[in-house]
């Protein structure tokens, strides 16, 4: 399977470069695990460290889950991967697959890109526990931008170093 990565807008409206920054930093994140089998997605970078490819695309469902269902939509639902609250479990795929990361994965983005539809504005504000704060919808997508952009440079090392591809 070959990704599709949409170019974000040059001039475009607040809401529609948000939305289309963040479409292109879920693709680019896909595009890293492109052609991979589910022991490659599992290789680990070096040790002591346990990141991989399959644990990004977990991480990134609650990452998902936790700002739009948990945060702006009030949804009290557990982490995906951890009944017990514990983001870090997203990490360790054990012998997780593609088909359950991704699966997970995808359905969280559809969620996600439901909730910020119906949003009538960026301004719709709700509580974050983790930060004891109040954030607006608008901080919410940033945040998950930057979220995808920094663990999509993970990406591209762990991508690296499993089968040397390198690039966008």
């Amino acid at each position: 399977m070959t990704t599709e990565r949409p170019a974000p807008p040059l001039r475009a409206g607040e809401r529609e470069t948000l939305r289309a920054y963040l479409d292109f930093h879920r693709a680019t994140l896909a595009m890293k695990c492109d052609g991979l089998s589910d022991e490659e997605l599992r290789s680990r970078s070096m040790p002591p460290s346990t990141l991989s490819l399959l644990g990004l695309v977990r991480h990134m469902a609650e990452v998902e889950r936790t700002w739009f269902r948990r945060v702006i939509n009030k949804e009290d639902i557990p982490l995906v991967w951890s009944p017990d609250g514990d983001y870090q479990a997203a990490y360790d795929p054990g012998t997780a697959t593609r088909a359950q990361a991704f699966t997970a994965w995808q359905t969280e983005v559809g969620h996600a890109r439901r909730i910020e539809s119906a949003a009538p504005s960026l301004d719709v504000t709700a509580h974050q526990p983790r930060w004891n704060a109040d954030v607006s919808l608008r901080v919410v997508l940033l945040h998950v931008i930057l979220e995808y952009a920094r663990h999509n440079g993970h990406a591209d090392f762990l991508r690296e170093g499993i089968d040397g591809v390198v690039g966008p």
